[in-house]
């Protein structure tokens, strides 16, 4: 497989991969998005080109921002986006998206912030890369170790994971 010459378009929105624990008295505050360092780690040699959209936890999104997401989506040049979202309404997002034309769209999220060591971030976003890079044109959600359909999936909260709708 050779190497595609059109960047991979990274848009940021927030949500917990990019947020900031200060100290125990503190709450996680969504801060400037870590992912250039994730991909300068990683020795990531795609072409990659990072826009933020927004710094939003999820659960603040609202139909205004999704539609700016979707804007971004399709004004984009690339043919390979992805997206960093907030887990909690990372599926809203992906409907919003609907099926955009000749992209390959991968929304990818953390259970815990890319700056923890313990984090899912750093796998999640290789992930999303590696769909990216592979998959036909869609939307897709890569949570977990899995890639999913975005029309296909959901978050379960008990579970901790996103899991196939059934």
């Amino acid at each position: 497989m050779t190497q595609a010459t059109d960047p991979i378009l990274v848009l940021t929105t927030g949500g917990t991969i990019d947020k900031l624990y200060f100290d125990a008295l503190s709450e996680y505050k969504i801060g400037e998005s870590i992912i250039t360092r994730i991909l300068e780690t990683a020795r990531v040699t795609q072409p990659v080109e990072i826009r933020e959209v927004l710094r939003k936890d999820s659960l603040d999104l609202n139909d205004a921002d999704r539609a700016l997401i979707a804007d971004a989506v399709a004004d984009a040049a690339s043919r390979r986006v992805v997206i960093t979202h907030g887990t909690d309404t990372m599926t809203h997002t992906a409907q919003a998206l609907g099926d955009v034309a000749g992209k390959t769209v991968v929304l990818v999220g953390a259970l815990a912030p890319a700056r923890f060591a313990e984090s899912d971030a750093t796998f999640n976003l290789g992930m999303a890369f590696a769909t990216a890079q592979v998959a036909p044109p869609g939307v897709y959600i890569t949570m977990n170790g899995t890639v999913f359909r975005a029309d296909a999936v959901v978050k379960d909260r008990e579970r901790g994971a996103f899991v196939s709708k059934a």
